[in-house]
């Protein structure tokens, strides 16, 4: 394993992401110091600490986004970082202070620890959310890959906080690290779904559930999809790998609503989930108003620099798959 006697940093380290990469990296037999808000809260933390080696080699500490040198201790003789710490969900009554700030300020002030202590590679969690909410056009012809970002602009105009709250937060890194010369790669995945580790429910699985709790209609929105085993592999690769560079858009497929609804539906799973699921045929728009337009299209994803790091996708029907069996399983979906 080549993470024998390194000793590597997880921000955020309950998480849904994070967790899994904590899991993968002891598998590796990396030593993890990682940090949560609160290390006595067993709902942020016993999963991981149940992890195959995390007795040995996994250490938990106190840290605060916004709290500037909070990460100086736990940083401290690491020689990989992986930032994954950011809010992640819609209701947000203050998106400055819930949002925007912990992303923004919470990844500074990780990166200004990482000048304090020689760290070799910064890999930080950013999302497609930063890349493809563009102005350009998505005709079929289209192909978005890593040299777009988002505009600032268009997601104030939509009220998109999250989406804001990324950009901002990766436009923030990446200015940071050419300003000290620090060697950061960010990992952009599309929406994360398969199975949970944590014992709370996640934003993105929440989706999914939301078609398999009885709900009758969907949004009228396509999105790109990814398995969160590939995000928390891609995430070491792009540690590991010397030749690893810039930004790594992680998107499997991207599916319509109704795509996903199928492919729920023709799951084996009991009668009263088929024909809830069945029942799924009515669209509405993001906005929740019903509409007849067409369903929205299809964007089309680079893919070659994310198999050259050695990512193989496991595909969109097993991950939902997977991410249902792992809700069913927590006892979070009614089936």
């Amino acid at each position: 394993m080549s993470g024998v006697g390194k000793v590597v940093c997880v921000t955020g380290a309950s998480g849904y992401i994070a967790s899994w990469l904590v899991k993968l990296l002891l598998h590796r037999g990396y030593t993890v110091k990682a940090t949560v808000r609160d290390p006595n809260d067993p709902k942020k933390t016993e999963h991981l600490r149940l992890l195959d080696g995390a007795r040995e080699r996994l250490h938990l500490f106190k840290a605060n986004l916004l709290e500037e040198g909070s990460f100086d201790a736990v940083i401290d003789g690491c020689e990989g970082v992986f930032h994954t710490a950011s809010p992640f969900y819609h209701a947000v009554k203050d998106p400055q202070a819930e949002l925007i700030d912990p992303a923004v300020k919470g990844t500074l002030n990780v990166l200004n620890s990482c000048t304090k202590t020689p760290v070799k590679r910064v890999v930080v969690t950013s999302s497609m959310a930063a890349v493809s909410y563009s102005r350009k056009p998505r005709t079929p012809d289209v192909v978005v890959d890593e040299t777009w970002f988002s505009d600032q602009g268009l997601c104030e105009e939509m009220k998109s906080w999250y989406v804001l709250s990324k950009t901002l937060a990766e436009a923030a890194a990446w200015d940071f690290a050419k300003k000290h010369a620090l060697d950061i790669v960010t990992i952009n995945p599309a929406m994360v779904i398969g199975p949970l580790l944590q014992p709370t429910l996640n934003t993105s699985a929440e989706a999914v559930l939301n078609l398999i709790n009885g709900k009758t209609t969907f949004p009228n929105y396509s999105f790109g999809w990814v398995n969160v085993r590939d995000v928390a592999e891609a995430h070491i690769l792009a540690l590991e790998d010397p030749s690893a560079n810039g930004r790594y858009c992680l998107v499997e497929r991207v599916a319509h609503y109704s795509e996903l609804v199928k492919i729920i539906r023709d799951y084996t799973l009991p009668s009263n989930f088929r024909k809830n699921a069945q029942a799924k045929k009515q669209c509405f728009g993001m906005a929740g108003v019903r509409t007849t337009i067409p369903f929205s299209q299809h964007i089309r994803f680079r893919k070659d620099k994310v198999k050259k790091l050695g990512i193989n996708y496991i595909p969109l029907e097993v991950s939902l798959k997977e991410t249902i069996e792992s809700l069913k399983e927590k006892q979070f979906a009614k089936i």
